[in-house]
């Protein structure tokens, strides 16, 4: 009896428990229930104090940016230049081009598009990053005209409902209508009708495809995809837009493969008038936050931009511009050769100055100009090498090789037999370099070249870099100052690489902070590897290839000279600075024979020697490896290796045959191949040393 009793008390307290959970759950769900439906009341009601959605602007305010001392720099706002036009004036293939690169399912959502985000949120999964957004055009619309820029989630909240608000009140042309007179374009250009008379100096109406798709390109990055500023990436661009056409219908596959070769026939670009200071950085930053935050935010929002110049270096950097000799004038009455040096602070990542060209136009060549590094690349090789047992005294035998038909040789043509590894950087040797790519294979020198920022390799398809004519520089498209340089502070800053920075915070017009920057780094090589490294390219400074680089303390820095001499690099550091300056023609001709051991070499010296004027000279830190134990010489593939037959070239021939025991009759400390010109092989000076036509151009190998 008493066990019933206990039993039923027991399913009595176990029933009225779980009532009592569910009576709690249920009220749970009540309360957010209301709570949604209160949050929703209060969002549409104040959607709906916006009676007229396309009269209700935020009222404009100008932008500063600050040096990293705080000082204003610029005072950034828009020149607005905006001309409405109906969508009847807008062509059908502008139209469709928006559309098919931007919303393909603009006609068939209603504002917001759940496909599209899944869609973009499976993308972005994939590629472990944000390359594709699910915002529909009538989003973009909302955020650009009525919201600001912060990326929070009440912001996305009130996009969403803006978006829906303005599909019940607008049509879908009237949509499309706003948002291709909102849009901006770049050089000052609001809406399609002045991109249409920027870019080609015609109404938007008599646009053809050719245009259209180049346009349709540009908003993704106003400054990046505008043809003015750099035609090959809006070429590149105009391409994805018309495959995009393709794709949905729009036109077919061989109007698309034909309308990608047409040239563009662009409007003069107006030469810049003013003659601020740092306008290449100024605009390089615009342009960052443009990207990020779209151009009203940065041209009506008022936002505090603090970033990493420095005023004073940033003053000496410009002054080196004069050094440059004008050969010619270009198509577009700009004078060649150009020139880029970038600045960094090594341990921070921070950008202290930035040249971009004479100051002329709105090419940043620091940040934009992907050209052939040359002999600049061959460090690359050398670390590798130390990460791999090689030290720098390690042997390599400077003698002809064969590669599958391909014959690399020094600047002069000649051999010098044994060298160390120390020789073969001073001296900017060619085919110990490739002898040493060949041994460790051409993917380790790619890779750690990779993880120091450089990302402008192919490594895929038919003509691609994993070749060994990339070990001297012969990219299939090349690298920029900007990331060249800053793979360099990774020796200086003891193998660990910090990504470059130009922002340091961003404040609203209310002083809240929107980002505040954090050094992005990682340790790619040992701090034994870049000490000993470091300690070769400053024999290169002291009495190699960059003599003309010596400012008298403690530096280290490597020359690059491409075939032809199209471009001529020279990129060194002290212990806290680094800089890469590049010179060269727009056009990628040659230069008249500029070396990087010369012209660079001298605006390299006469930038740093006032950057670092207070800071008190001091050696490079970082322990040294011992020898013992690593690599001490590379032996050759004897397969792979020519053997001359001319007997007029006996000393050439002892140099490179290493079974005669017999002592090379070269100078060890000046190899052959070092004379001012290609071909001519004279004793190396003991004072300055010209550099050789070091490195070779895409398409030798």
């Amino acid at each position: 009896m008493d066990k019933r009793s206990n039993t039923s008390r027991q399913k009595r307290s176990a029933k009225s428990g779980g009532t009592f959970k569910r009576v709690i759950l249920g009220l749970g769900l009540i309360v957010m229930v209301m709570v949604t439906g209160i949050g929703c009341g209060f969002l549409t009601a104040s959607m709906n104090t916006k009676p007229d959605l396309a009269n209700d602007i935020l009222p404009p305010a100008s932008s500063q940016i600050y040096d990293i001392n705080g000082n204003e720099i610029a005072n950034v706002h828009a020149a607005e230049n905006r001309r409405p036009v109906k969508i009847a004036q807008v062509p059908k293939q502008l139209q469709d081009a928006f559309i098919a690169v931007e919303d393909n399912r603009f006609y068939e959502h209603s504002g917001v598009d759940p496909r599209g985000i899944m869609r973009a949120l499976y993308t972005n999964i994939r590629g472990h990053g944000v390359a594709e957004g699910g915002s529909t055009i009538t989003q973009q619309l909302a955020k650009n005209a009525y919201l600001t820029q912060d990326r929070t989630l009440t912001r996305k909240v009130q996009e969403v409902f803006l978006a829906l608000q303005l599909e019940r009140q607008y049509t879908k042309k009237e949509i499309l209508e706003m948002y291709l007179n909102q849009i901006y374009f770049g050089q000052g250009a609001y809406g399609v009708q002045a991109a249409a008379q920027t870019y080609f100096g015609k109404d938007v109406e008599d646009l053809d495809l050719n245009e259209c798709a180049m346009l349709a390109g540009i908003p993704k990055s106003p400054n990046y995809f505008s043809p003015l500023n750099n035609l090959q990436a809006a070429q590149e661009r105009k391409a994805v837009v018309l495959d995009q056409m393709e794709k949905y219908g729009y036109i077919n596959r061989s109007t698309a493969e034909k309308t990608k070769k047409e040239e563009m026939k662009l409007v003069k670009p107006a030469k810049k008038t003013e003659n601020g200071v740092a306008t290449y950085f100024i605009d390089y930053v615009t342009q960052k936050l443009i990207d990020k935050y779209g151009a009203d935010a940065v041209y009506k929002e008022g936002l505090k931009i603090y970033t990493t110049i420095d005023m004073d270096m940033q003053k000496a950097a410009e002054e080196t511009v004069s050094k440059l000799p004008t050969y010619k004038t270009d198509g577009n009455g700009l004078a060649q050769p150009q020139m880029a040096l970038v600045a960094i602070d090594p341990h921070n990542g921070y950008v202290k100055a930035m040249v971009g060209g004479r100051g002329n136009d709105q090419f940043n060549r620091a940040t934009m100009a992907v050209r052939q590094p040359g002999s600049a690349f061959k460090p690359f090789v050398f670390i590798a090498a130390l990460e791999n047992k090689f030290t720098p005294n390690t042997v390599i035998n400077d003698s002809p090789i064969d590669i599958n038909g391909w014959r690399p040789q020094n600047a002069s043509g000649n051999f010098s037999g044994r060298v160390s590894m120390r020789e073969v950087a001073r001296y900017s040797m060619n085919v110990p370099t490739v002898k040493i790519a060949q041994k460790l294979g051409i993917d380790k020198p790619i890779y750690y070249a990779q993880e120091m920022g450089i990302s402008t390799f192919v490594l895929e398809g038919p003509q691609n870099d994993r070749q060994l004519a990339t070990a001297l520089g012969g990219m299939t498209k090349g690298v920029t100052p900007l990331e060249i340089t800053s793979a360099y502070g990774t020796f200086a800053n003891k193998g660990v690489h910090v990504e470059p920075v130009v922002i340091v915070k961003v404040l609203d017009r209310n002083g809240k902070v929107l980002e505040q920057s954090e050094p992005k780094q990682r340790s790619v090589v040992s701090e034994s590897s870049a000490a000993e490294l470091t300690d070769m390219l400053e024999d290169v400074i002291k009495k190699g290839t960059g003599t003309r680089a010596n400012i008298g303390r403690p530096a280290a820095g490597k020359t690059g000279t491409t075939s032809n001499y199209n471009d001529a690099w020279f990129v060194g550091y002290t212990p806290d600075l680094v800089a890469g300056v590049w010179v060269g023609n727009d056009d990628n001709t040659p230069t008249r024979g500029i070396m990087g051991g010369h012209l660079p070499a001298e605006i390299w010296k006469a930038f740093m020697q006032k950057a670092v004027a207070q800071t008190p000279a001091k050696n490079f830190d970082g322990s040294r490896s011992s020898n013992y134990g690593g690599v001490g010489e590379l032996e050759d593939d004897h397969k792979q290796e020519l053997r001359k037959k001319d007997d007029k070239k006996k000393e050439d021939k002892k140099a490179a045959d290493k079974k005669d025991g017999k002592e090379n009759t070269e100078n060890k400390s000046a190899p052959a191949g070092n004379g001012n010109k290609p071909g001519n092989a004279p004793a190396m000076p003991p004072v300055v040393a010209p550099e050789p036509g070091d490195g070779v151009g895409k398409g030798r190998n």
